[in-house]
């Protein structure tokens, strides 16, 4: 009877070791890329293969070191690009403020210089309105002696008053233009592109006469709000006698919370009507819409910024008014009449450069504001963010304002076409 094989034998060799399986068949278990297993050794295993990557390349950098983050957990943070003078997203407060003074430090030139011209026009005014106001001299202590007198002295006093509201609306139209105007290097900082002088009002030349038309709306409206109050305020008082103020105190708060809310709501207007060459009436659509929703956020950037212009330049001013006055009293004790008025006028001339100065800087600096208003609102309602981004990417349009493109192809494409009706665009 014969014995079984033990299927081992010493003439053929040592005994295959533990796992190894005779006969021709492989190990089990997935082979490297590019190699075959061998006999006796453990396979090794590649690189696991993410999105995107191939085996054996390097691991995501977003995952932390050692592989992926456990399920459940979410990547590291990765900051939004920051190519110019704000990040690329949802603007905070103080990224706003940063954002206003870099604009202005990288467009001098574009910035102070606009600023300064249009600041200069209105104080050249302002200053000659003064110096005929100090002529007129002093009313007679009697009181007027014949109609002549009266009118030799009210006839300078309402020249007075109608040039300091024509100053006054030459100041609403003059700012209203510059300010959508110096939207442009705002706009265009963002990726960081400087923008020149020239090539700013180059920008804006088909832009001037909407803001015109802007400007002088937004200047009738106010005529025409503050003439109805006061007008309602007479009629109440005329009607109720001294009793009336109980009515016209608050009718006056009123009026003045109702303007200070329509102000917010067209602050972006000229903004709109520059970058995304809209006309007088789309563009104040354009704003009512943008700041729906932001309304109080707006106007707390708004009267912090005002507070701080306000500020500044009155601690300038306050020690420039001190010393005028200190340096009358000592180098002129005992002036005449004549070398009063020639101290009070060089002492004026100088309080109007010093003024005009100011006025630019702090104009540049609340119009920076309003441009970043304007485009964080975009970021937030339509998506600037993602159009700045490709921009960034492709180079595409390097002398023009980013954003138009995107505000054209909004307005003619917002929805397909039905079947038969064409192109959107007509």
């Amino acid at each position: 009877m014969s014995q079984p094989d033990p299927g081992y034998r010493p003439e053929q060799g040592p005994q295959p070791q533990w796992g190894a399986q005779p006969g021709g068949q492989p190990q089990w278990g997935p082979p490297q890329q590019g190699t075959q297993p061998q006999w006796g050794t453990q396979p090794q295993w590649g690189a696991p293969q993410y999105p995107g990557q191939s085996w054996g390349a390097p691991v995501d950098p977003r995952w932390p070191a050692g592989g992926p983050p456990p399920y459940g957990q979410q990547p590291r943070y990765v900051a939004p690009p920051k190519p110019g003078i704000v990040p690329l997203r949802p603007l905070f407060f103080g990224e706003i403020m940063d954002g206003a003074f870099q604009t202005i430090r990288r467009n001098a030139k574009t910035m102070f210089g606009s600023a300064l011209i249009v600041q200069a026009i209105i104080g050249a005014s302002s200053g000659v309105a003064t110096l005929g106001m100090l002529g007129m001299g002093q009313p007679p202590v009697g009181g007027f002696t014949s109609q002549a007198q009266a009118m030799n002295y009210l006839g300078p006093v309402i020249g007075f008053a109608a040039g300091i509201m024509g100053i006054s609306l030459l100041t609403m139209v003059l700012t209203s233009i510059l300010q959508g105007v110096m939207a442009i290097p705002v706009a265009r900082s963002a990726l960081n592109r400087p923008t020149g002088f020239k090539q700013m009002w180059s920008l804006a030349r088909s832009r001037i006469w909407p803001l015109v038309g802007l400007a002088f709306l937004l200047l009738a409206g106010s005529f025409l709000f503050v003439v109805a109050v006061s007008v309602l305020a007479v009629l109440i008082l005329s009607a109720t006698g001294p009793v009336g103020l109980l009515l016209v105190l608050p009718l006056g708060f009123g009026a003045l919370a109702v303007f200070i809310w329509i102000y917010i709501k067209v602050l972006v207007a000229p903004a709109a009507v520059t970058v995304e060459e809209l006309g007088v009436f789309a563009g104040l659509r354009r704003s009512w819409a943008l700041t729906t929703s932001n309304w109080w956020r707006i106007l707390g950037i708004t009267l912090l910024v005002a507070f701080m212009v306000g500020i500044i330049g009155s601690v300038i001013q306050i020690p420039l008014s001190l010393a005028s006055g200190g340096l009358t009293a000592v180098f002129s004790p005992h002036a005449s009449a004549q070398q009063v008025t020639t101290t009070t006028v060089v002492l004026l001339v100088l309080s109007q450069v010093v003024g005009v100065l100011i006025s630019a800087v702090g104009f540049a600096f609340q119009t920076s504001v309003a441009a970043l208003i304007y485009m964080d609102l975009r970021m937030r309602r339509d998506g600037l963010d993602v159009e700045l981004l490709r921009l960034l990417e492709t180079g595409e349009e390097p002398d023009g304002v980013p954003g138009r493109r995107r505000a054209r192809q909004a307005g003619a494409q917002s929805w397909p076409p039905m079947p038969g009706q064409g192109s959107p665009t007509g």
